[in-house]
């Protein structure tokens, strides 16, 4: 029996019980991961991304471990209740124009204190100051740079479109645009490098096109951390008591961490490794969460039909934006079809030993958008389901 097959009827064992769909965490595997990453952190703490895992308890879980602290959040309305649920340390990603939010941040001494919100224009702060609505706590800021790689004087871009603060000058001027206003702190730097994080180096098939990215993403770390390097410095000039500089991501934690000016590291990912990390040469994770989807026909030979299954993830659209079927090994999507909103046909010979209800296994593309399918992670060890854990949609909560 294969690894994989060994998987398969652990998973399906452990949720004999339980009606498909179902999603599940495999907490060896997730623990393993966790101790992979702080490895690969080579003693920087790691910062949890929690739209990676959008689950309290695994949340929890995580930062309960050596060498974890701190979350980053996505949404302003998640930061708040994350530190109404405890949580100390939550920076906020990505800038927010939710003016209500602002207002509750402004007038909570407890919440101003737990949260770091992100900027990268002053324009940003405008916004913030206009929706205080009286509130007159301090305001932690971070300043995200753009870390996009600028060849050809800048006509070919390589890098998610983010910040536009790209020169260490160009932060330093928002740093001190920040300290010039009352009840505003820069506290924090943040930069993520998606181009090298987030892309596979070893995509299977395209030998050429996997040179071509560990090419770009060597050239691209060695730009980063020299401008990061200096951005550091700039700022610090403009405030001396800087807590934090963040850098990284799942796919590039052992790089950014050796990186001097970088204090910390940020990943999330790489605790449910879903399948777009199936492409780096750089570590090898374990697959943690899953979900099943039941047979409920049979059309034919080779041929069985799942219920559900159009779970496509965020980003330019592509087969690689799909669900993969996972176990049995030896299934494959109908190309005329693909995942469907209620049906989806797969194909291989193994189909032909599936019989009605039986269950097939399938891993996200990425990470937490699984949960904004699933009210509920059930998490295995060994071959039982141990704990059922909401996700932040079983509680209610779709931040965006």
């Amino acid at each position: 029996m294969t690894a994989r097959a060994a998987d398969r009827a652990r998973y399906d064992r452990a949720t004999a019980q339980l009606d498909a769909p179902v999603a599940i965490v495999d907490l060896d595997a997730f623990d393993a991961n966790a101790d992979d990453l702080v490895r690969r952190a080579k003693g920087k703490p790691v910062r949890v991304a929690s739209k990676s895992v959008r689950c309290r308890a695994l949340l929890e879980r995580v930062l309960a471990r050596e060498g974890f602290a701190g979350i980053m959040s996505f949404t302003l309305a998640e930061s708040l209740w994350l530190a109404r649920s405890g949580f100390d340390d939550v920076l906020l990603a990505y800038p927010s124009a939710d003016r209500a939010r602002y207002a509750e941040l402004a007038a909570d001494p407890k919440l101003a204190a737990a949260v770091t919100v992100m900027i990268d224009d002053p324009a940003q702060l405008d916004l913030i100051e206009a929706a205080r609505a009286g509130g007159g706590e301090v305001v932690r800021v971070c300043l995200e740079l753009d870390t996009s790689l600028k060849l050809l004087g800048g006509r070919v871009r390589i890098g998610a479109r983010r910040s536009p603060l790209h020169s260490p000058a160009e932060v330093a001027e928002v740093a001190r645009a920040v300290a010039r206003r009352p009840g505003f702190k820069v506290v924090g730097i943040m930069a993520y490098e998606g181009h090298v994080a987030g892309v596979g180096d070893a995509v299977a098939g395209h030998p050429l096109r996997s040179r071509a990215v560990r090419l770009m993403q060597a050239a691209a770390r060695r730009e980063l951390a020299e401008r990061r390097a200096a951005v550091v410095r700039a700022v610090r000039e403009v405030v001396p008591d800087l807590e934090f500089v963040n850098g990284g991501g799942t796919g590039s934690v052992q790089h950014t961490a050796a990186e001097d000016a970088v204090t910390e590291i940020a990943a999330g990912s790489g605790l449910y490794v879903p399948r777009l990390f199936d492409n780096y040469t750089s570590f090898r994770g374990r697959p943690a969460a899953l979900f099943a989807l039941p047979v409920v026909r049979r059309p034919g030979v080779g041929v069985v039909t799942v219920l559900g299954g159009g779970y496509p993830a965020s980003g330019a659209p592509g087969a690689d934006r799909l669900p993969v079927p996972y176990l049995p090994e030896g299934l494959r999507y109908d190309p005329q079809e693909g995942a469907g909103e209620v049906q989806t046909p797969l194909l291989g010979p193994v189909a032909d030993d599936l019989l009605i209800g039986d269950k097939v296994w399938f891993r996200h593309a990425k990470a937490g958008e699984l949960c904004e399918r699933f009210d509920t992670l059930h998490l295995v060890e060994g071959d039982a389901v141990t704990a059922a854990v909401p996700t932040y949609r079983g509680e209610g909560h779709t931040f965006l």
